[in-house]
């Protein structure tokens, strides 16, 4: 069997399932917009490939940004996890979707389709150029009200090594191609029946550096623009293509713990990531776990900051932050109440 009819069997088994549980649910902008099969992933969309094309950045740095308050003190730092009441079993999924110069990078609609289908809240920290390659996808993912975007660098490099001019924009241009999307969007006939619309978020909350980097400046320059830095602390390793599945499943289900981030990839640089993930999230739910988007996962504790950032240990004093009545107050002004 070729791999365009293994996958699309594979698409059509998923969509099925997901499409008997939305029609349990009110029928909300994202199904309002798009149909089932519009929102399947497809083979083609899986590989990158090479682009000569450049950003428009004459276009990102005319687009009007909202009002954004900076991010509080005590939230400030890298959020590696999330330290939860007793007997909560949450953890945050979350996918990086990169994307870097010279290169179209790949949309993985397996994951996206097997989320769905199985009803699983994640996070998606996408680049400001794959926003702008991928705009119909881009568009789907703010639909969806168990996703959030999250900021990932406009074009995927070492914001440590980033000062001034340089390191602003990578910063407020990913903002910009976000408010794009969104404009365009809440623009679409299908997205206003009623009169005030669907409620999306202005501006992104969230940032994941690229290659999990940082200094000081990068760090202050992203809690000024009122995004929250955050790490991860389960790395499943996908993108490398000699790790299998049940591997990438494995060291999910060996490290995970209530208040976990788990990094992941889905823009076609995780080989495996969907077919892992199949076998991971029904054991995950047998155990317990629930899942919830990183916003949410802070609402739920208290975030462990550490003073740096890092691949897989901190290299800086690391804290569980006690918020107390400041961290309802912070967290809220920048998230908004939890659901």
């Amino acid at each position: 069997m070729t791999l365009g009819r293994t996958f699309k069997l594979a698409a059509a088994t998923l969509i099925a399932a997901w499409v008997g549980a939305a029609l349990a649910e009110e029928r909300g902008l994202l199904h309002r917009c798009w149909t089932p099969e519009t929102l399947a992933g497809t083979s083609g969309e899986l590989k990158p490939v090479r682009s000569h094309g450049g950003l428009d950045l004459a276009a990102l740095r005319q687009e009007p940004l909202p009002n954004i308050s900076p991010v509080p003190q005590e939230l400030r730092g890298s959020i590696r996890s999330v330290e939860l009441p007793s007997g909560e079993k949450l953890i945050a999924l979350t996918f990086d979707l990169c994307e870097t110069s010279g290169t179209v990078a790949g949309y993985d609609g397996r994951i996206v389709d097997l989320l769905r289908a199985q009803g699983v809240k994640a996070t998606f920290f996408a680049s400001g150029k794959w926003m702008e390659t991928h705009a119909e996808r881009t568009a789907q993912l703010l639909a969806d009200p168990n996703f959030e975007l999250g900021a990932h660098g406009l074009r995927h490099v070492n914001m440590a090594k980033l000062k001034g001019a340089s390191l602003k924009d990578e910063i407020v241009l990913t903002e910009a191609a976000y408010v794009r999307a969104r404009k365009s969007l809440l623009a679409r006939q299908c997205a206003v029946p009623e009169p005030n619309g669907p409620h999306l978020p202005e501006h992104m909350n969230l940032m994941r550096f690229p290659f999990g980097t940082c200094s000081p400046a990068a760090l202050a320059a992203v809690a000024e623009h009122g995004q929250v830095a955050i790490q991860w602390d389960v790395i499943t390793g996908d993108p490398d293509p000699r790790r299998s599945a049940r591997a990438i499943a494995d060291t999910i289900l060996k490290k995970v713990h209530p208040g976990a981030i788990v990094v992941a990839h889905a823009n076609g640089r995780g080989k495996k990531t969907a077919d892992a993930l199949a076998l991971a999230i029904p054991k995950l739910k047998e155990e317990g776990y629930g899942f919830v988007t990183v916003s949410e996962l802070l609402q739920a504790g208290e975030p462990v900051i550490a003073a740096n950032c890092y691949l897989e240990r901190p290299r800086g004093t690391t804290r569980v932050a006690r918020l107390s009545r400041r961290k309802t107050h912070g967290l809220l002004s920048i998230f908004g109440p939890s659901n």
